[in-house]
């Protein structure tokens, strides 16, 4: 199954859903090589998952990917889901939005979620749905790339542009505040939020290397309104030399990872 995007969104959705999915299309032979943030985000939320001490019936993995972090939750069902049909039909899978779910209320007693809600159109739409597909008192963990991000690699480009015409064209997506995040679970619904994050910092030897990951994730530019004019290389070069480096003169960029708890309120009387 496949979501339909009408031309008013279009006109008003800070990202482009095709571009995002065609995106993920691209890194879906070679995604194993560059899933070591993935990898490291699914450790951590299957151990939370495993701290609820419960057997999971039933689990959704929204953005699946490959299906590395339902594989760790080990419930007696899982279903998985992403945009693209690459990663999707291998796990026999659903391909959709994450912010467009075709499932029943009360369907899961736990959604998981590793590095793909940061880049939906509708976050607090997304998060409500979750919310109904969980039965009483069932659980949502989610972790994705939070606003503090790549600060530095943000403010050179901002300046590389602003000095080479005469405005700053998108091209680094805008991501949720951690400050904001309780307040979006508390409204989609769920009981005793906990939002916490952590920082992982990557090291590259120079430019290409950082954007090659960032491809090879799936990662790269999917703005509404980005520019479609490439950078040229030596322009990434130049931006990137520009951003902060470690003592060893490497390019260093710091990832901010949110985790979202939510739980659904268990049914009257329990």
């Amino acid at each position: 199954m496949r979501a339909r995007m009408n031309d008013d969104e279009n006109r008003i959705a800070p990202f482009d859903r095709n571009a995002r999915r065609r995106a993920r299309e691209r890194a879906v032979k070679r995604y194993g090589e560059f899933a070591f943030l993935k990898d490291a985000v699914s450790e951590d939320l299957a151990g939370r998952a495993a701290g609820f001490d419960r057997r999971w019936a039933r689990c959704l993995d929204l953005g699946a990917h490959d299906g590395r972090l339902g594989a760790r939750i080990g419930a007696k069902t899982l279903i998985a889901t992403d945009s693209a049909y690459g990663f999707a039909a291998p796990l026999r899978g659903v391909v959709c939005d994450e912010d467009r779910l075709p499932f029943a209320e009360d369907s899961f007693d736990i959604v998981v979620s590793a590095l793909s809600l940061h880049s939906v159109n509708d976050l607090p739409g997304a998060l409500v749905q979750i919310r109904r597909l969980l039965r009483p008192g069932g659980v949502f963990l989610a972790a994705f790339v939070g606003g503090a991000s790549f600060a530095a690699q943000r403010s050179a480009l901002l300046h590389a542009e602003m000095e080479a015409s005469s405005g700053a064209s998108p091209r680094l997506l805008p991501m949720v505040d951690p400050a904001e995040a309780p307040g979006l679970l508390q409204r989609a619904g769920f009981v005793d939020p906990v939002v916490d994050q952590h920082w992982i910092t990557v090291k590259y030897r120079g430019a290409q290397d950082m954007v090659r990951d960032l491809r090879g994730m799936g990662e790269t530019n999917v703005l509404a309104a980005r520019e479609r004019a490439p950078m040229g290389r030596g322009q990434v070069g130049a931006l990137l030399a520009a951003a902060h480096t470690g003592a060893d003169q490497r390019i260093e960029a710091q990832a901010e990872i949110l985790t979202l708890t939510g739980r659904a309120p268990e049914a009257p009387g329990e």
